[in-house]
């Protein structure tokens, strides 16, 4: 298993904000926009990433980071057998990820992702 990137996440309410302050100011493209989360970044492939978000998707609270793995069943079998509790997921999404939320020892919320085949 490999980690191909990792896009820090901030919960926010007010997402017309983060446009405001992310693209107009600080020049960063708007790469993704479901409504309830904006990611902005650029570079290629995508090496620079931060999402803003009113919600973490399918109801679940927003998390603090998303890291896309190569091999979701792999990272799910190795966060299981460490003892790390899956708190959602794993579930494929409407949107073409398929994914769980596990915390870190820090207690941050973290979105184990893959884009579905």
């Amino acid at each position: 298993m490999r980690v191909q990137r990792i896009v820090a996440n901030i919960g926010a309410s007010d997402l017309s904000q983060a446009k405001r302050f992310y693209q107009d100011v600080l020049g960063l493209d708007l790469l993704m926009d479901q409504g309830w989360i904006q990611t902005f970044g650029q570079g290629d492939p995508m090496s620079i990433q931060i999402s803003v978000a009113s919600e973490g998707g399918s109801g679940t609270d927003v998390p603090d980071l998303s890291i896309e793995v190569d091999d979701l069943d792999e990272a799910l079998r190795r966060m299981q057998e460490n003892g790390f509790p899956i708190e959602y997921g794993p579930a494929t999404e409407p949107w073409g990820v398929r994914r769980f939320y596990v915390r870190d020892p820090f207690g941050k919320l973290v979105n184990i992702l893959s884009h579905a085949r």
